[in-house]
């Protein structure tokens, strides 16, 4: 049985307030429909978001509509999607998902989810080959089924567990599982999408991987590695 603590951690909202002082507002996203968010989730791992994005529109132009990007070649779409990570792979995983919603759906939309409850929409999805906790996320949170989840990228992995919110050893889905838990249950899903894409645009600017910039970061009081880290370089 899982005990409510007596007093709510509030990590996570002090957390979103410096980044968003110090960061501004994101971009509002361009909300897709799950098949498309499907996609390019699909597709988008360890790939740059310029350049997943430019791969989505070009498969758009290309096939003119996903029904002939599922009937095409594999050979024909990993050509298409060579610009991303792994597309020998992701090629492969991207023809045979096409297929099975068809087949599980009877057309190839994802409508039908919108009827579901997020957790059995997320099992769903996570029977397809390269959809884990991640990329299910990412599609019911970011798509316009906007569900409450928390996409943990390897940014988003990073910056969490520098900041001792979970153990080095924790997983996507375990890091989410902890963010939720510490996220205010008056979050939306847009408000939570917020807070993914700041710890994103944190990761990807102050919190990075090789050379992590500490001394200017708006949450160095609150870090334990970024405090060992400036202490290191001589704070």
């Amino acid at each position: 049985m899982r005990v409510t603590p007596l007093f709510p951690d509030t990590r996570l909202v002090e957390i979103h307030g410096r980044l968003l002082a110090r960061y501004g507002q994101p971009a509002a996203r361009d909300v897709w429909d799950p098949l498309k968010q499907f996609i390019y989730s699909l597709l988008s791992s360890r790939t740059k978001t310029e350049v997943s994005h430019e791969v989505v529109r070009h498969l758009e132009i290309k096939f003119e509509s996903w029904e002939k990007l599922r009937d095409a070649s594999i050979p024909e779409i990993e050509d298409a999607i060579r610009a991303i990570t792994f597309p020998e792979q992701k090629a492969v995983h991207l023809k045979r998902a096409l297929e099975q919603i068809t087949q599980r759906c009877g057309t190839l939309s994802l409508d039908l989810l919108k009827s579901y409850r997020t957790d059995k929409v997320r099992s769903w999805l996570e029977r397809f080959d390269g959809v884990g906790a991640k990329t299910s996320a990412a599609i019911v949170n970011f798509s316009t089924l906007r569900r409450r989840a928390i996409c943990v990228d390897s940014h988003h992995l990073r910056v969490t567990q520098r900041l001792g919110l979970v153990s080095k050893s924790a997983d996507a889905r375990a890091t989410e599982d902890r963010l939720m838990e510490m996220a205010p249950a008056t979050w939306s899903a847009e408000m939570l999408d917020e807070h993914h894409t700041l710890i994103k645009i944190h990761g990807q600017q102050t919190c990075t991987f090789a050379e992590p910039r500490c001394r200017t970061c708006p949450l160095l009081d609150i870090c334990p590695t970024g405090a060992k880290t400036a202490n290191s370089q001589g704070k």
